[in-house]
Parts: structure tokens; sequence; C-alpha cells
């Protein structure tokens, strides 16, 4: 995964994880809604590839006030104007 991190993109991504913070909410949807969601969003996305027995691909993002999760086997396609910053990882709790 080849995304890059601007100054802008790192400030969006911070937003994001103070609002994971401050709310404790996470909504988890499936990995073929987040791309739909994230078209009708102007908010970052937060992806990451992580590697442990197989390739997963996660993504964060917030959209209506609420935080939302997906995870992948397949990279997703992110259209729309929202900005990708990449991540080593995302944890969220169970």
């Amino acid at each position: 995964m080849n995304y890059g991190a601007t100054a802008g993109g790192m400030a969006a991504y911070a937003a994001v994880i103070q609002t994971v913070k401050a709310s404790g909410a996470i909504v988890r949807v499936d990995p073929d809604s987040f791309p739909r969601m994230v078209g009708k969003n102007e908010h970052p996305v937060v992806a990451a590839e992580e590697k442990f027995f197989k390739t997963t691909y996660k993504y964060l993002t917030s959209y209506g006030g609420f935080v939302f999760f997906t995870k992948s086997s397949t990279p997703l396609t992110i259209s729309g104007r929202a900005e990708v910053v990449a991540a080593r990882k995302i944890r969220v709790p169970r």
C-alpha cells in the first residue's frame, strides 16, 4: 500500500483518534458498505495493511459524528474526495 501522508492528513488522523477517544464508540461495517459511505464523505480515511498470519486491510473514518471501521482480506477501492492516510496499524477495541 503506497499512500502518501501529508501534514494535513496526519492532522486528520489525529482528529479521528481524538474522536475515538472522546466517544469510545466505533461502528463496525462490512467491507462492501465502507467505500459507498466514504464516497458520500469528505473526511479522511485512515488505512493500514497488517500482516500476521495473513494480510488484513483495515480502514477507519468519521462520518455523521460516528467513527466507522472495517477490515477486509483484499484492499478496498476508496473513491471520492476522501484523502487516504497510511498508518502502520489500526487498533480498535473489541
